[in-house]
């Protein structure tokens, strides 16, 4: 954790929350909370398990963390 007043913690919440506006939000209106919300439980796990990343070399998040597992050596 950094110290009070670095807000660099909050960068990689704070981009997932603009993508998700960007990408699935923008133009809709909900009629309830819970629409909402399934939206936004839909979009979580479409991010994981289908969206390509080109920073972490084309691969969804799921799959990096796939291989990060497999690599792991355990002593």
């Amino acid at each position: 954790m950094s110290r009070v007043g670095k807000c660099i913690d909050n960068g990689p919440m704070e981009g997932f929350w603009g993508t998700l506006k960007s990408e699935s939000f923008y133009g809709l209106k909900f009629n309830d909370e819970q629409a909402l919300r399934n939206k936004i439980e839909e979009y979580i796990f479409f991010y994981n398990n289908y969206r390509f990343q080109k920073n972490i070399k084309g691969m969804t998040p799921n799959e990096v963390r796939y291989h990060a597992n497999c690599n792991f050596i355990y002593f």
